[in-house]
């Protein structure tokens, strides 16, 4: 129940906020470099990874978010489909490594999961935005307190998308929807391999 409440609540209070960035990258643009350490300890260079095969990336809010849970899973679910066409996942979150853990627990993983500590990634992506106060009070409210779930990340947040990044560094499919009860689905991710 509590779910259902926050998700209507955030519906209607969390669109308005996002509404003023400009989309995310698009197809065809050169999908930014980066390296981020997992919870594996292990690091991870996207120019690295893409000479192995095209890379699958999520932006995720956090191990609170239901519809984020269910997604992760979802590709937890047909990773072998992904693996088979020579492709990899990463999910970058701004929590800490320890809510990262977290959403393993949840939702299985077994793909990276990544903390954007600083905010690098999301901001080089075009995906992050900030929570306004009034949110941040209310989400208090449901237990969420964005200082503890994400650290010096604070009330800062992806809006949920997911790229598909070739070999060339090209991003091949880009999804992105301030409304983030709607996802990228594998089957557009797997049509984009």
């Amino acid at each position: 129940m509590l779910g259902c409440v926050l998700a209507f609540f955030t519906y209607f209070t969390g669109i308005s906020q996002v509404n003023q960035y400009n989309g995310g990258l698009k197809r065809n643009d050169i999908a930014p470099d980066f390296t981020l350490t997992g919870t594996d300890d292990k690091k991870y260079q996207l120019q690295e990874l893409l000479k192995k095969g095209p890379v699958v990336l999520v932006f995720y809010r956090g191990q609170w978010c239901p519809y984020c849970n269910k997604t992760l899973s979802n590709l937890t679910d047909s990773l072998s489909f992904i693996v088979s066409r020579g492709a990899m996942v990463m999910a970058v979150s701004p929590e800490t490594p320890a809510n990262l853990l977290k959403t393993i627990s949840k939702t299985k993983s077994t793909f990276p999961i990544l903390s954007d500590s600083g905010m690098l990634v999301m901001k080089a992506y075009k995906v992050q935005f900030e929570v306004d106060e009034s949110t941040i009070k209310k989400y208090k409210g449901y237990g969420i307190d964005f200082n503890v779930a994400n650290g010096s990340n604070g009330a800062n947040l992806p809006v949920p998308a997911t790229y598909v990044i070739g070999q060339n560094g090209m991003i091949r499919y880009a999804f992105y929807d301030t409304d983030y009860r709607q996802r990228a689905t594998v089957k557009n991710i797997l049509a984009h391999l």
